[in-house]
């Protein structure tokens, strides 16, 4: 016999629906006004999903999905639904329209952010998946991350000194 989880899922659910995330950022209060105006709505932990993670995220215009990062084990895809968001890499700017994707493949170095600079607002969905050990890279500011045997992720300066 199986022993599986009884915890209860939804079977499916619209996804403009799904709760909010609870907390508007996770990063050192010194960059988390970088991406107000930035709203994300987690989809797979609604389903029990712990291999990988599911965001709807909202740009309102002006704003950005994160600092522009890198990570060295975690691949993110992203794929826009609405608006026109310029994903910013090591390559320029691109502008990317509704059924675009893009995607990042982990170790690369290649740091990636996504910009609203129109008036609409730019909803995509941003999938990863959370491999353990991982590490992300901010190549245009003095911050660093590390994803903690907590799951949870745990940001330093550049040298090492913690915020």
């Amino acid at each position: 016999m199986l022993d599986m989880d009884k915890t209860a899922f939804p079977l499916a659910i619209r996804a403009q629906d799904a709760p909010p995330r609870l907390s508007p950022s996770n990063y050192p209060p010194e960059f988390r006004g970088r991406v107000v105006g930035r709203h994300k709505q987690p989809l797979g932990d609604l389903f029990g999903i712990g291999n990988f993670g599911v965001n709807r995220t909202r740009l309102s215009p002006k704003a950005s999905s994160a600092l522009r990062h890198a990570h060295s084990r975690q691949d993110e895809f992203v794929f826009i639904l609405e608006g026109y968001p310029t994903l910013i890499t090591d390559a320029g700017a691109t502008q990317l329209s509704p059924g675009m994707c893009a995607g990042f493949r982990a170790g690369t170095g290649d740091g990636h952010q996504l910009v609203n600079m129109t008036d609409a607002d730019v909803v995509y969905l941003e999938i990863g998946d959370r491999s353990p050990g991982d590490t992300a890279t901010y190549p245009d500011d003095d911050i660093q991350a590390h994803l903690g045997a907590d799951k949870k992720w745990h940001f330093t300066h550049k040298d090492g000194m913690p915020y």
